[in-house]
Parts: structure tokens; sequence; C-alpha cells
């Protein structure tokens, strides 16, 4: 579907339906954010300046990574790997780094990858007096205290967030994440693992929660990442009860994509203001503001953007659950479930996990885990139970990838603290606060020189 051609709803089903691809063709990619500060005052650096944001992406350029430019400024980079992948490098609404990794064979290249781009970072941050962290929620600075970055898209988003809920700017602003892509090799793979993911995601959210300070202090979560997405924008965000309903697939999930209030559209370079637009309107040409204009691939590829719920589709699946962190858990994420996903009898299992909770406990436990962790309880268990079975299917399935690297290690070791973790079922963020009221003696600023990469 070329951008030229018009939408039909029968050519949406058939380009999400694209990305079937057969077992040989699976691929796993890695995305991850990370908040920059400046280490001399730990603020957030602003876009321009000898030692901002601007820098930093300009000051990557000598890995070779390409620049990519809107309206004069860097906003990204890209790069290809020696089979042609390409991963980027983005800006969030406060300047969050993000690495989109390419789609990558096993669990080694991936933590090979986000080692590379991390010393890339490093290399660049120490000649400008910048650090970087990774934790899900901004821990000392307040929304006002945030530098914003010139992308067409945020402006949009930042005028209509507050229309749809509390929090959404927090998201923007003051969030950090650790996302793995995964693929599907039929509409029935696909709708196994998005019901068996999005109802196991809460306990990844869990085994990750990496964010219990705002404004220098406790604030009452484990992950107020995950609190901050229960109070965005309804439409946009959640559990998905439909996916759990018979006859869910292609079809289902475009219908609830095309139902979801737009955005934006770029016409010209410039992003134009739809928000609360209908994209149906727009496949009809009806709308006011883009008069005869008919949606294109582009848009519609733009807009599967703006969906965040916690696990996404597009031709690959997301997993969206998890807080920021360190390297270690950079590459836990996908190693968790690329050994559910790419393992038929570990997808089984997992499945079999959840497979009888009931619907209105996937909101509820979405809710829960901010504050209670591992603690929370679903189906007559704790989820600390849940999350040592989950975590010991991941193992078992990787071990059945029997994927190795240099021919000696397979990739079950990158689960190892989440196995530590579930088994003890204390999470990242309780063992944060543990250092804040004892060695820390109340000081957050010790998580920037303790815990930075």
């Amino acid at each position: 579907m070329s951008d030229a051609e018009p939408l039909s709803r029968e050519a949406l089903i058939g380009t999400l339906s694209k990305g079937i691809k057969p077992k040989d063709q699976w691929r796993i990619g890695a995305e991850h954010e990370k908040f920059g500060f400046d280490k001399a005052t730990l603020r957030r650096p602003a876009y321009d300046g000898p030692a901002g944001i601007r820098a930093m992406l300009e000051g990557l350029q000598r890995f070779g990574w390409s620049p990519v430019e809107e309206g004069g400024h860097v906003i990204a980079l890209e790069r290809r790997n020696a089979e042609g992948m390409t991963a980027s490098i983005s800006l969030e609404p406060g300047g969050q780094f993000e690495l989109s990794g390419a789609p990558l064979k096993d669990i080694h290249d991936i933590c090979s990858e986000t080692g590379q781009h991390l010393v890339e970072v490093k290399m660049v941050a120490d000649e400008l007096g910048l650090g970087f962290l990774g934790v899900g929620f901004d821990p000392l600075w307040s929304r006002e205290d945030v530098p914003v970055m010139p992308k067409g898209r945020y402006d949009i988003m930042r005028a209509y967030m507050p229309k749809r809920g509390g929090l959404g700017l927090d998201m923007m602003l003051r969030t950090c994440t650790i996302q793995a892509n995964l693929d599907f090799d039929s509409e029935a793979d696909m709708v196994t693992k998005f019901r068996t993911s999005l109802a196991l995601q809460p306990v990844a959210t869990a085994l990750f929660a990496n964010s219990p300070f705002t404004d220098g202090r406790p604030n009452g979560f484990l992950t107020a990442r995950a609190n901050v997405w229960t109070d965005t924008d309804p439409d946009r965000t959640g559990m998905l009860d439909f996916v759990f309903a018979d006859g869910f697939g292609f079809e289902a999930y475009v219908d609830y994509a095309l139902d979801v209030p737009m955005y934006f559209a770029k016409r010209d370079g410039r992003y134009v203001d739809l928000s609360g637009q209908s994209f149906r309107a727009f496949m009809d040409g009806k709308l006011d503001v883009l008069p005869g204009d008919r949606a294109n691939a582009r848009d519609w590829a733009d807009h599967l953007t703006t969906l965040f719920p916690e696990v996404r589709l597009k031709q690959y699946l997301e997993m969206r659950g998890a807080d920021g962190g360190p390297w270690s858990r950079i590459c836990a994420l996908p190693a968790l479930w690329a050994g559910i996903f790419y393992d038929a009898p570990s997808l089984a299992a997992a499945w079999d996990l959840c497979k009888d909770w009931q619907i209105e406990d996937h909101e509820r436990l979405r809710r829960e885990v901010t504050r209670l962790g591992l603690r929370a309880e679903i189906g007559g268990r704790s989820l600390r139970d849940v999350a040592v079975d989950m975590v010991a299917i991941a193992r078992q399935g990787l071990k059945n990838r029997a994927r190795f690297s240099g021919g000696m290690v397979d990739e079950r070791g990158y689960l190892s603290e989440l196995e530590d973790t579930a088994d003890s079922g204390v999470t990242p963020a309780e063992r944060l606060l543990d250092l804040y009221h004892g060695p820390w003696g109340g000081d957050v600023r010790r998580l920037y020189s303790d815990f930075a990469y």
C-alpha cells in the first residue's frame, strides 16, 4: 500500500497482516529510554546550548549515525548494521534519549547493540558534562523544570493531553520505559501472543518496577510510570478487553484503532493539528481542517504510533509494561518475552498461567501493581508466585531456543536478575527505597551518582 493509494478498512487489515513472518525470519527488537542530566546540577538538559541534547546528537554522528532533521533541528539519528537493519536514536518530549534497536536474531546481539550504544553515549556525554540515568520516572524534577524538545507532533500532543487525563504531560515529560518487539507467524499466533502478553503485562510491570521517587522523595508507588498510564487518555491506553473476546484478530484491532481520536497528520513537512478528529472521516476526505485530503498509508502508520495500550500491535507486537532501568534489565525484558513467545510449549504454558483470569481482574491488577508490585494478587495467587512461574517458563523457552554466544552460552543468563526479583518478591523500586531510607540518608540525588550509566 503506497502513500498515494486511498485507504480502505480492508487495506488497513491487510497492512497489519503483512507482519506475518515464517519462524526462520523472526527477530527481536529492544527499545529503551533514559534521562539525561547535567552532572553539576542534575538538571535535565535543554535542546540547545553547548551541553544540550542537540550537542549529544551531533557528537554521536562520529560513530556512523546519520542525522534526521525537522524544521532545521536534528531530532533523530539512524544507522544500519551489517545486515542492513536500521537502528535509530530519537527524542521523547522532555529530551529522554531513546534507542530503538534494529530487529536482531537473539538476545546476545541485543545486549551487544545496547552495550555499544551506552558506551557511545557515555563517551559523548562525558565530554559535555552530562550523564544518563535509567529509571521509570524522573526522581527529582517537576514538569515545569523539564525542557521541551522542538518536535511538531509533541506541541500538538501537549495541548491535547490535559483534555483527556490528569497525567498525560507527566507521561510525555517525566517517564522512561524499556520495550521489546516480537513477531508472529499467523493471525492465530498473533492472537495467542497478544492475549498472553497482555494478561501477563502487569507481572512484567512489577518485575521491572523502578520509579518510587517524585520531586526528590518517595511517591507512594513502586512504579510511578505505570501509574501515569492509568490517567493519561482512556481512549488509547489500558488492557483492551476486546483482545480476549471470541473472534479477535487483525480486523478487530483495526476497528479499535479507527475509533481512537487522532492527534495529527504531516503535510508538506509540518504537523497539522487534528487532535480529537476521526480517522474514519479522514479516510473519506471529510475533515474540515484538511478539506478533501484523504488519509494515506503514512498517516495510518503515524496514527498507530499514537495508540498506547499495554501491548501494541503494528506488524509485530510491542511489550510496553516495563520501567526504564540499567543495562541488565534492558537485556532482560526481550529475553523474558522471547523465551515465552519463541518456543511453542513455553507460550502454551504462559497462557495456562493466565487463561482463567477474569477480564475485570486485568485492569484491577494493572492498577494495583503500581503500589503493591509483586505483593498484588490474581486468580487466588500472589503475583510473586505467578512471576516465579513466568520467569521459569521463559527460562525453559530460552533453553529450548538454544541460541548460543560464541558457541558457549545460551540466552538464559539474561534472566538472572528477574529470577532474583521473582524469588525474593522484592522489586527494584523497593531496593531503591531501602537505600533511600538507609545508606542514602534520604538523599535521592545519590541515585544519579550510584546508578547512572
